[in-house]
């Protein structure tokens, strides 16, 4: 009798005990108040915020054009949990692409109206009170214009005690681990909608097949050269936007490659921080 009483009761204890156990505050500033952010920098010194971007284009047949975005809005909150002293403001959902009626949907800038776009938050950030500014890029192309600004802003603004940081570790130095860890697991070589995309947006996706068609598992793109060689005039391209091969993506691998930005991009704030405030480990 009373090992059924505990097989009833347990159950319901537990699901008491998850339903009592605290959520972690929300870091994005879309989700406070501007009295909780107020309160956020000023007595609890988040004084750090993420100024992230994403991009709208096509990804392939099989991923919806939003991916860098979203990816971007979950890697940023992971960030700032981990730094604990971060908000991430709104991430910006454009980015230097290229957009064609074949596979329409995208939006670009322009790399001058993209340096605009970011100098314009960076400066609003900073007359909201925010005292380290970090850009950071989801896209490849994007990530030179991002770090020449960083260096313009941070002299403009260190006068007042306010430095501005470019964080490309997590996307360039990230990208190139997990290549080297896909490529030890003997999995193709991807770029552009393969892989690392795919497997990114499985692990994160609210639902099966919400930001990933299911296709996935059939589709091919054209494939990934070798540095400096030039596609063969030869031989027909697929030309469906992908460069790789998506089929072998998982969540798993996706969990594997976010934990990788997640880590390589606070080393990388920690330390740029530390060299201008002498707090460096």
């Amino acid at each position: 009798m009373k090992n059924l009483l505990a097989v009833l009761v347990l159950p319901g204890l537990l699901v008491l005990a998850a339903a009592q156990t605290p959520k972690a505050a929300p870091v994005e500033i879309e989700l406070l108040t501007h009295t909780e952010i107020y309160d956020a920098i000023h007595n609890h010194g988040k004084t750090t915020v993420l100024i992230f971007n994403g991009g709208t284009e096509q990804r392939g047949p099989h991923a919806v054009l939003g991916g860098h975005t979203f990816i971007a809005h979950e890697i940023a909150s992971r960030i700032a949990q981990k730094l604990g002293n971060a908000l991430v403001a709104p991430v910006l959902p454009f980015s230097i692409t290229t957009v064609d009626e074949k596979m329409p949907g995208g939006v670009t800038l322009t790399s001058e109206l993209f340096k605009r776009v970011n100098e314009a938050v960076v400066d609003s950030m900073v007359k909201n009170g925010f005292k380290d500014l970090i850009l950071m890029g989801d896209h490849g192309v994007g990530q030179k214009e991002l770090a020449d600004l960083a260096v313009v802003l941070d002299r403009r603004y260190s006068p007042r005690a306010v430095h501005v940081y470019f964080c490309g570790d997590v996307y360039e130095k990230s990208e190139q681990e997990f290549d080297a860890y896909i490529k030890g697991k003997g999995l193709p070589p991807s770029s552009h909608g393969g892989i690392p995309d795919t497997s990114e947006l499985l692990a994160l996706q609210p639902a099966p097949s919400v930001w990933v068609r299911e296709n996935y598992k059939t589709m091919v793109g054209d494939p990934v050269l070798p540095a400096g060689q030039q596609p063969d005039p030869k031989v027909r391209r697929v030309n469906n936007g992908m460069t790789g091969d998506p089929r072998l993506s998982t969540a798993e691998l996706g969990r594997i490659f976010i934990d990788i930005r997640v880590r390589n991009a606070v080393s990388q704030i920690q330390s740029l921080i530390g060299s201008k405030r002498g707090t460096a480990r």
